[in-house]
Parts: structure tokens; sequence; C-alpha cells
């Protein structure tokens, strides 16, 4: 098959696409290498599989309609899987238009493009942040998603949204997957557990908000992976026992699903340092602050849909992943310390 990974560059589209080549595919990448992030950890993504006969890279963004018609059309794809976003939960407090541009426009040129070209599965990256003000966990996708906490959270509830509407018009195979606090090597660095290795091994302070008094359900990247193959590989059909007067808010009368991919072992943030303290032997040193605006206090992902429709069972545990991940940061940044 002839697969579309967006954001190849990414953390997920990464692991994504060596994945999908190591089991025989052919893939056509697009990232735009944004700056959002050091753009030089990306391109030491790319560097893992650039080389590859059976892949193809494109230097583009998919906000960009004319480009991504042009690779629709010339790339005769199978399917798409579509990672590329503005990621962030605080950057979209104070930077809100690129997350419409490229959330939103981008999105909108990928369900286009796969509905003019006869894409056969669409499958796209949500979020937990969708949960917002909802505090019944685990969070379950047939909960309602009605009062996100920040614009980008509002951003992918809107995909799923988008995502319908063209499953309906178009009977365009879609699946949004929510992904939950997903950690690993190669991960980003704006993201907690990167900022908290380096402070450790830097003996710096480390940013603890709400004072520690938090869960997240911390899932690591080869578990996301596994069920976002998965999930590739099982189309949506229409729900025929779909009720309108008593709807399952994660399926529906077109081809349209959602699922949440999470280790659903939600543990406090705390422990979650202590774990790292350990795989570094060194301790932190802690600075409590409140909540951040527009964080989630708890997230904890059922993934029963997930479990009983696809088979997926999340296998890394806390201590196995952290000690990974912070064995790939020493290595990778080069850092010596005693």
């Amino acid at each position: 098959m002839k697969i579309l990974v967006t954001g190849s560059a990414g953390f997920i589209g990464s692991y994504v696409v060596i994945h999908l080549l190591n089991s025989g595919h052919l893939v056509i990448g697009i990232d735009n290498h944004n700056n959002y992030y050091d753009p030089i950890l990306k391109d030491d993504r790319l560097d893992l599989f650039r080389n590859n006969p059976n892949y193809t890279h494109y230097f583009a963004d998919i906000a960009d309609q004319k480009v991504i018609n042009e690779i629709f059309d010339k790339e005769k794809l199978d399917y798409v899987i579509n990672l590329a976003a503005q990621a962030g939960i605080r950057h979209s407090i104070n930077n809100p238009y690129i997350y419409i541009e490229s959330n939103i426009i981008g999105f909108l040129n990928i369900l286009e493009a796969s509905r003019i070209y006869q894409i056969k599965h669409l499958v796209y990256a949500s979020s937990s942040s969708v949960y917002g003000a909802n505090t019944s966990i685990p969070f379950s996708t047939k909960q309602s998603v009605d009062h996100p906490l920040n614009l980008y959270a509002a951003t992918k509830k809107a995909n799923e949204l988008m995502a319908h509407t063209y499953s309906s018009l178009y009977q365009l195979p879609t699946t949004g997957v929510r992904f939950f606090t997903v950690y690993g090597p190669w991960g980003r660095p704006d993201m907690a557990p990167f900022l908290f290795i380096k402070s450790i091994l830097d003996g710096n302070p480390i940013k603890i908000y709400n004072f520690g008094n938090h869960k997240r359900d911390f899932t690591y990247i080869d578990d996301i992976v596994e069920g976002l193959i998965k999930i590739l590989y099982h189309i949506p059909v229409s729900n025929v026992n779909w009720n309108t007067k008593v709807p399952d808010l994660s399926t529906s009368f077109a081809p349209w699903k959602l699922y949440n991919i999470g280790n659903n072992k939600p543990i406090n943030i705390l422990q979650f340092i202590e774990a790292i303290e350990s795989a570094t032997g060194k301790k932190a040193i802690k600075e409590f602050l409140p909540l951040q605006p527009g964080d989630i206090q708890d997230t904890w992902a059922d993934i029963s849909d997930l479990v009983n429709e696809i088979g997926y069972t999340p296998k890394t545990s806390i201590e196995d992943g952290v000690n990974s991940l912070v064995s790939w940061y020493i290595e990778h940044y080069k850092y010596k310390y005693t």
C-alpha cells in the first residue's frame, strides 16, 4: 500500500513512518519543519529513514491547498495518517492564529484531497485535551467534549466534527485518535518529560504545576504506534444500531469513529518525576506552582473500545519507558554528569 503520513518528521509521525516501512509499505511524508521547537531534532528524526528507497519526503505545509492537491494527484495514495498540526496547549493561548491555519485550514485541505482522490481510510490525530472541563474519569469517547479549556483543544474537537461531515456527506471513512500524554525517545522537547529530564541533569529546578496534585495517563510511544497501526487497518463502517435519540458519541450512522489511545494507568506527576530520578540517579529540585490556565487537572483514558474491537494492549511500564527515554536522552544530547 502507499500511505501518506503528514507530520512525518514529528515525534509520533517518525515512529509511524518507520513501522510502515518495516512492514513493506510505500510511504509518502509531508512536514513543514517549522520552528515551534528545534528543527534540528526533526531533521535528526528524518535521517532515520530519509534514504529508504520506499520513502518520499515533501517539505510542505498542509495549509497550502495547491501543494497538497498536487501531492495527492501525483502519488495516488491508498491511506492517509494526518499527524501534522500546530501542537502545544500553552502556545495556543498566546499564538491563536497559527492553530487555525494549521489545525483547521490544513485539516480541511487533507479532508478535501482525501475526498477527491477517494482515500480508503483517513486516520487523524485528535487529543485528550478535548475532554476539557470534564472531570468524570476515566475519559470515554462516549462522553461530551463541549467544554474545551484552550484553543488547541477546540481545534481538535473541530477536526472530529469536520471529519464527521465528510464521512456523512461523502462516505469517506475517517477515524479520530485521541492521544494521551505520549512520551519516549525522540519526543518533543517542549513536553514535561523532556523538561524534567533536562532540569534534573542540569541541576536546575523543575516547575511542577498544580502543586503536584494532578495525574497524567503517560503512554509510551511504542504502545501509541501499535494502536495507531491497528486502527489504520480497521476501517470504520456505519453503525447500523446508531440511535438518534440516544446517540453513541464515538460512532455514527456514517463511517466515522473515535478512539482513545492511552496507557489506562494514570500516575501522579510526582511519581513520574521519581522514575526519572531513579533512571538518572539524581534528585530533582522541585518548584511547586499553581495550575496553569488551559491545563486539565487529570487525564485517564478509557481504552475499552480499542481493547474489545482491535485487541490493543499497552505493554510498557512507566519504569521501562522512562529508563529508555533517559538512556536515549543522555546519548543523543551527549550528557556527561556525576
